[in-house]
């Protein structure tokens, strides 16, 4: 997608119907959400400007931005717009398509087979990526590979993003309207801090 960073939203948009396979899965994308490093978006990984672990996300576009969280899951997103500037589309969920079987085993606490990718770890989960693929191309010789949709998606919906601790109400999440395979949606709460009053 030829976007710059600047219009990160709209390639989230685009992103959806899209399909990413890796090791023996395929899934749709149903629920994405778009961060800037533009320095006007507090909730992107970016917004202070370059690390050690955020440098992928100010380009080239097309690779894979992977991170990890609560010591123990993984969470993927889409580097966009030209090189120097930072943004990417985090993968939210997505519907398994190919790989039906394995995506199982690897996700056995899934009650229903849209459950398996219903979340950004879940999606990882079944994908089965971790940190080695950060900083890989998703078109071509990486892990993982992104092929655009086979049909145009139907509605697509927008909300707040998930989870975030500031720019609660920023409407960049993005997703099919309907879709089964779409995660629950849970406001950020901050947790209750212990100690001596």
């Amino acid at each position: 997608m030829d976007l710059p960073a600047s219009a990160v939203d709209e390639a989230a948009r685009r992103l959806l119907g899209w399909r990413i396979t890796a090791n023996g899965v395929t899934a749709r994308l149903t629920e994405v959400e778009a961060y800037s490093g533009l320095g006007e978006d507090p909730a992107s990984h970016a917004h202070r400007g370059p690390t050690g672990r955020n440098t992928v996300m100010f380009g080239p576009a097309g690779r894979l931005y992977v991170y990890q969280i609560y010591g123990m899951h993984f969470c993927a997103n889409v580097v966009c717009g030209e090189a120097g500037k930072a943004a990417a589309v985090l993968l939210r969920a997505g519907e398994v398509v190919d790989g039906i079987e394995t995506a199982r085993a690897r996700r056995p606490a899934a009650r229903r087979d849209t459950d398996l990718a219903a979340g950004p770890a879940k999606l990882m989960q079944v994908l089965a990526l971790t940190r080695a693929a950060n900083d890989t191309p998703l078109f071509g010789a990486g892990p993982a590979v992104l092929a655009p949709p086979d049909a145009p998606v139907g509605p697509i919906s927008a909300g707040p993003r998930v989870g975030v601790t500031s720019a609660h109400d920023v409407p960049w999440r993005f997703w099919i309207t309907g879709d089964p395979t779409v995660s629950g949606y849970r406001r950020h709460t901050p947790r209750a801090r212990s100690g001596r009053s």
